[in-house]
């Protein structure tokens, strides 16, 4: 299966680990989670070319066949460029096209302003992941009620079997035992390493904590990959954090959903 986003390449990538399937029709690919089926990017369709007109109902008909029971809809584009077509379409529809900025480094510099207060190390108890659990509570810009929280345990679970599994690392900051920043940095052991999650507690922002974190995480990753991934939202502040540690633009990612009604 030929992918050519380096975005969407390595999110298959880690969804592969993570035990979804993937069906290729030529056309699109269906992926698919069936252990969390509440996990948008983990149950879409990834299309090869833009929306033409009149595209976007026909899409919809593809989605609800491949997924019945959803109660979201989420397509992605195999494209570099952020053409994402029909785009009045799509929204008239109620969809929300959302163009992520793709990153590489093959070297990183310090931030300009680091934290030298905290503790930086992998994360290695169940207390440890338990805070991971909770930030990321914290820090959603979704609702967090009880489908929401099971949905961000799933993801929990993920993410320590892909560690435990030996695929890549979480990373923590910590002012003693209290965890302050983290993410994740994953391998496909080809020469690529994928950033996910990087996340800081609400209280715990503004003192440079994410910026180095991800240098930290930086430097392991180069011991063991080429070249650094991570997919960034162009319109949150921590894309200037990856771009001053030594991340450049490579690629737009394209990603379109309509939420559950």
């Amino acid at each position: 299966m030929e992918i050519t986003s380096l975005g969407f390449r390595t999110d298959l990538l880690l969804l592969e680990l993570s035990g979804s399937e993937f069906r290729d029709t030529g056309e699109y690919v269906v992926v698919r989670t069936p252990e969390n089926p509440g996990f948008w990017w983990g149950n879409f369709l990834l299309y090869r070319t833009p929306f033409a007109p009149d595209d976007t109902e026909i899409r919809l008909d593809e989605f609800r066949r491949e997924f019945p029971d959803a109660k979201h809809v989420a397509f992605g584009i195999d494209s570099t460029d952020g053409d994402v077509g029909a785009a009045d379409e799509l929204t008239a529809a109620g969809f929300t096209v959302e163009p992520n900025v793709v990153m590489t480094a093959e070297r990183v510099v310090p931030p300009a302003r680091p934290n030298e207060q905290a503790t930086y190390r992998f994360l290695t108890s169940d207390d440890d992941w338990e805070q991971v659990y909770h930030q990321s509570l914290a820090c959603s810009e979704m609702t967090v009620d009880d489908e929401y929280k099971e949905f961000t345990r799933r993801k929990l679970v993920t993410k320590r079997d892909l560690v435990d599994s030996g695929h890549g690392k979480w990373f923590g900051a910590f002012d003693g035992d209290r965890l302050q920043s983290s993410l994740g940095l994953m391998f496909d052991g080809a020469g690529l390493a994928r950033f996910q999650n990087v996340q800081t507690s609400p209280e715990d922002r503004g003192r440079g904590l994410a910026g180095t974190l991800v240098h930290h995480a930086s430097m392991y990753g180069l011991t063991k990959a080429r070249t650094l991934v991570m997919v960034a939202d162009p319109e949150y502040l921590a894309i200037r954090i990856y771009r001053s540690v030594g991340f450049t633009d490579s690629e737009t990612q394209l990603q379109i959903v309509r939420p559950p009604a």
